[in-house]
């Protein structure tokens, strides 16, 4: 029964390392996980920029503000004409105006950084699972070299409905080709392997 565990983990290795020898052989998924990084951090360095520089008008139209409010306050203590009050008014209107547009646009740039730093995340989480699988194909890779010199025998893992491989015999550089049933019983399959290494 031990046996049988253990040959379950090494064909589901096996199979995972294929699959991984095939995701990575295509070098666009790195490269473009690369340059949507870097245009990542350009995007947040200028989305920074522009918050910074919003934030400065910000505090510059509030000073506006609170200085227009203090006139108007001027205004009302002392008597003065309908005409400068009414210019007033509309001068404070069109300053609170402003802010909540800067405020819509800083929000705005909020909501932009945000989702920069969730894709800067999933392309870290992308990096860090690509190291793993490549790990894991060396591994793999390591494995079966292991088991193609200790036994002489070299599975076939293209055609994952058959047990079949190859037995290579170094000193008289031969190969011979050899293919179980699929209805074998894992024992039996496993007996004839023995014999043959």
């Amino acid at each position: 029964m031990a046996n049988a565990g253990k040959r379950v983990d090494i064909q589901n290795l096996l199979s995972l390392g294929d699959d991984l020898v095939g995701v990575l052989k295509n070098k666009k998924d790195g490269d473009s996980l690369m340059q949507s990084l870097e245009g990542g951090k350009m995007l947040r360095s200028l989305c920074q920029s522009d918050s910074q520089e919003i934030r400065s008008l910000l505090e510059h139209h509030q000073k506006k503000i609170n200085a227009c409010q203090e006139k108007i306050k001027k205004a009302r203590c002392e008597t003065i004409a309908d005409d400068e009050l009414q210019q007033l008014q509309n001068e404070l209107e069109d300053k609170l105006q402003e802010e909540r547009l800067l405020c819509l646009e800083l929000r705005t740039i909020s909501d932009e950084l945000g989702d920069l730093e969730h894709q800067m995340v999933t392309i870290e989480e992308r990096k860090e699972i690509i190291k793993k699988k490549e790990k894991d194909i060396s591994t793999a890779r390591d494995l079966l070299s292991m088991c193609a010199s200790v036994t002489s025998i070299i599975p076939n893992l293209e055609d994952e409905g058959k047990i079949s491989g190859y037995i290579v015999e170094r000193n008289k550089k031969k190969v011979e080709k050899f293919e179980f049933e699929p209805t074998a019983s894992p024992i039996e399959v496993c007996n004839r392997l023995w014999k043959m290494a």
